[in-house]
C-alpha cells in the first residue's frame, strides 16, 4: 500500500504540474464514459513521440490515477530503464515491468501480471518517433503486436485509447529542455475489449488476430491522431474538453 501512495502522489503531481505548464485540449472519440474507471483494463497511447508523454496525466481523473496507482503495470524498454529518467518511469506504476522490446521472458512476466484487477498501460508502437516521421533506426512507425497478447490475456473490460497528438513541438527525442507552455492535443476513445476481439474475429488462431489488431490500430491512429502537418491539423480541429 505504501508504494501504491508513493506512485498515487507522484501521479498526482505529475497532473497538476502539467495542468499549470501546458494546455490541454481533446475530445472524446465517441460516447464519454461515466466516472466508474474499475472496467478499464489496459490504456493505449497512440503515436508515441517523446519521452515527456507522462504529461498526458494533465487529461487524467482522480479516481483512474488512483486505480492506477494500485494495479497499473507499466512496461518500461530496457533502453529507457538504463537511462537516469529509467527511475522516474520505475515509479509510474504501481508494477513497472522492464522489457527488451522482444518476444522473450520478459514480456512473459508483463503477461502474467494481467489479471482481473489489473490496468496495464501500453504504447503499442514500441518505439519513438523521431522528427523525420521514422524510429531512431530509419524505419516507419508501426504497431506491434503485444497488445494484441494483452487483449487475448483478458476476458472483458475497456481499453481507453489516447490518440496523441504527439510532443515534438515540447519535446523531441534527443533534446534535453522541454518548451512549456505548449498545446497538448489528443482524441480519447473507450473500447469494449470483449466487442472489439469477437469484431476482428476472435483470439482462437493468434497470429490472424494479431495482425488484426495491427492493421486496426494502425488505420485508428492515422486517421484519429490530431497531428499538424503544414499547418492543418491531420483528423480535424480539436475543441477543448476536459474528462467529467
Amino acid at each position: 500500500m505504501l508504494r501504491s501512495i508513493l506512485v498515487f502522489a507522484l501521479l498526482m503531481s505529475l497532473k497538476w504540474v502539467s495542468r499549470a505548464l501546458f494546455r490541454f485540449r481533446g475530445v472524446w472519440a465517441g460516447i464519454p464514459p461515466d466516472r466508474d474507471w474499475s472496467q478499464i483494463k489496459v490504456l493505449a497511447i497512440l503515436n508515441h513521440t517523446s519521452l515527456y508523454e507522462p504529461l498526458l496525466a494533465g487529461y487524467a481523473p482522480t479516481g483512474l490515477l488512483w486505480r492506477f496507482a494500485r494495479h497499473g503495470v507499466l512496461p518500461v524498454a530496457d533502453k529507457t530503464a538504463r537511462r537516469p529518467v529509467g527511475i522516474f518511469f520505475r515509479f509510474l506504476a504501481r508494477q513497472p515491468v522492464v522489457v527488451t522490446r522482444q518476444r522473450d521472458h520478459t514480456w512473459d512476466e508483463v503477461l502474467n501480471r494481467v489479471d482481473s484487477d489489473a490496468i496495464v498501460m501500453i504504447m503499442p508502437e514500441g518505439r519513438m518517433m523521431r522528427k523525420d516521421g521514422l524510429d531512431s533506426t530509419g524505419r516507419p512507425m508501426t504497431i506491434r503486436g503485444g497488445i494484441a497478447d494483452i487483449l487475448a490475456a483478458l476476458d472483458g473490460g475497456l481499453m481507453l485509447l489516447v490518440y496523441s497528438g504527439g510532443l515534438h513541438h515540447i519535446q523531441a527525442p534527443g533534446e534535453l529542455v522541454p518548451r512549456p507552455l505548449r498545446q497538448i492535443r489528443a482524441r480519447i476513445e473507450l473500447v469494449d475489449i470483449a466487442s472489439y476481439k469477437v469484431r476482428l474475429g476472435g483470439c482462437e488462431n493468434m497470429e490472424a488476430f494479431r495482425a488484426a489488431v495491427i492493421r486496426d490500430l494502425t488505420q485508428r491512429r492515422d486517421s484519429l491522431c490530431p497531428v499538424r502537418e503544414e499547418g492543418e491539423i491531420r483528423g480535424g480541429e480539436v475543441p477543448p474538453y476536459r474528462f467529467p
